[in-house]
């Protein structure tokens, strides 16, 4: 039997190689290059369009203990992105080119994954997962729209600028992690009982520091620079709170942005001991240590003003842009009508659905569903094939079981894409004095979590 996985983007591919090593043929569809995006660059395999970080890989974070689920549960890409990983401080970021290449080439050489490039317009009626982004194009959104019987939802995401590193000026811009707080050595950051353990290296961030003066320059700059027309079928996209571009928080007050991605708080350059007023970070880009993005510097700016913009932050005055932001209209549907927490559709036992289509906002979050829907996937087939072998769905303790019945939970009236947080998770009994404890309690949830998945056996389960 085989599966048709139609995506190839972070969340297919994990899908494709999920159920690869079960056995499972895959057709692979990916529309790219023949039909390119708003936002890719390349026809390799999960590719990074936006950030290159996958958010932190600390397990008392939400996102860092979802990674560590993940590779429990045997996630690949993981796997790959660690093999990756660029310093970012306690962040797991990685030299995207370098990691769509290897996970490109990963399944070009699996013998049970048969790539095809060309656009799916209609869904197949044999078992598939639909993993094709928030960028499915117009033809599949429209036949998704046909099968779920409800209107799609949309929101915009948005694209930072990249410089060379070359061209930052150090006599301003220095080097600090955030409290300076060290760069672990290890790939991960390990978890020892209720004990975390990171070791010291050099800071990570490049930090360009701005005095009122400066900053009310820069500030004048953004809030009057012109933007880029949207088209009249994005003019009812929202924005996801967690990525909005800089011009929408610079509108909602002076400070905004000093309190956000531009918060001076526990950088210091040593060369001055001086506290700034406030500091636009850059993060590294590729292995190689040559380019930089900003962080928190999404944007739909026209790219004059962009360059204008970029050009007012101190260390910055000659930067070589090398790539500038964009904005683009994101789709996903509306999976509390449409989906179980397994991922599986409740119209059709044989269709899944996986990645940022289903409302899940992050990297990290795209990959897992991947994770999740080729293992139900395969599992799906299994029982057709009269083998006891139940879907995989995950409780509330695990971040990845409270992000899936997140998702397909009945009750959401206004359902909007989420991120992995620990809002979501079933919440732990403490005593009293330590309730607003929140390192402690974060501890605990993550030892709850990963105790579960250490005493799951993942292949009877």
């Amino acid at each position: 039997m085989e599966v048709n996985v139609i995506g190839a983007g972070l969340a297919g591919s994990e899908c494709a190689l999920q159920l690869a090593k079960q056995g499972i043929k895959v057709n692979l569809y990916e529309m790219r290059p023949e039909k390119m995006t708003g936002a890719h660059v390349s026809e390799n395999f999960a590719e990074f369009v936006c950030s290159n970080s996958l958010g932190s890989y600390d397990i008392t974070n939400a996102s860092g203990l979802l990674k560590h689920e993940m590779e429990i549960l045997g996630s690949e890409l993981i796997k790959v992105a660690y093999e990756c990983q660029v310093p970012a401080g306690g962040a797991l970021a990685i030299d995207r080119e370098l990691f769509s290449k290897r996970i490109t080439q990963l399944i070009e050489q699996n013998p049970n994954i048969n790539i095809i490039k060309e656009e799916i317009t209609q869904i197949f009626d044999i078992p598939t997962v639909i993993a094709s982004g928030p960028l499915t194009s117009d033809g599949l959104a429209n036949s998704i729209k046909e099968f779920t019987q409800s209107e799609h939802l949309h929101f915009f995401d948005a694209i930072a600028p990249i410089v060379e590193c070359g061209s930052i000026n150090f006599d301003t811009a220095f080097y600090a992690n955030r409290y300076d707080k060290e760069e672990a050595k290890s790939k991960k950051l390990k978890a020892k009982g209720n004990e975390f353990i990171q070791i010291s290296s050099n800071a990570s961030y490049i930090n360009c520091p701005m005095d009122r003066e400066q900053y009310e320059k820069f500030y004048n700059i953004l809030i009057n620079a012109p933007k880029i027309e949207l088209k009249e079928f994005e003019k009812d996209a929202k924005f996801f709170e967690s990525c909005l571009p800089i011009e929408v928080l610079a509108s909602r007050g002076f400070d905004t942005l000093r309190f956000g991605p531009m918060k001076p708080v526990g950088l210091i350059d040593k060369r001055t001991g001086k506290e700034n007023y406030a500091v636009v970070q850059l993060r590294q880009d590729n292995s190689a240590k040559t380019l930089y993005n900003l962080v928190g510097f999404q944007t739909n700016l026209k790219w004059s003003a962009q360059k204008e913009l970029l050009h007012s932050i101190p260390g910055l005055e000659n930067a070589n842009i090398v790539r500038y932001g964009v904005m683009h209209r994101n789709t996903f549907i509306n999976s509390p009508k449409v989906l179980n927490a397994t991922l599986q559709t409740r119209k059709r036992p044989d269709l899944f659905f996986a990645g940022q289509i289903t409302g899940v906002e992050g990297y990290t979050e795209s990959i897992a569903t991947g994770m999740l829907a080729g293992i139900n996937m395969a599992r799906y087939l299994k029982n057709i094939a009269r083998q006891v072998c139940p879907l995989c769905e995950l409780p509330r303790e695990t971040m990845l079981g409270a992000l899936c019945a997140y998702i397909s939970d009945k009750n959401h009236e206004k359902f909007q894409p989420i991120n992995s947080n620990w809002g979501i998770v079933t919440p732990i009994d403490l005593p009293k004095k330590d309730r607003k404890n929140k390192k402690l309690k974060n501890e605990l949830l993550a030892k709850r979590s990963i105790e579960y998945l250490n005493n799951l056996e993942i292949s009877k389960y």
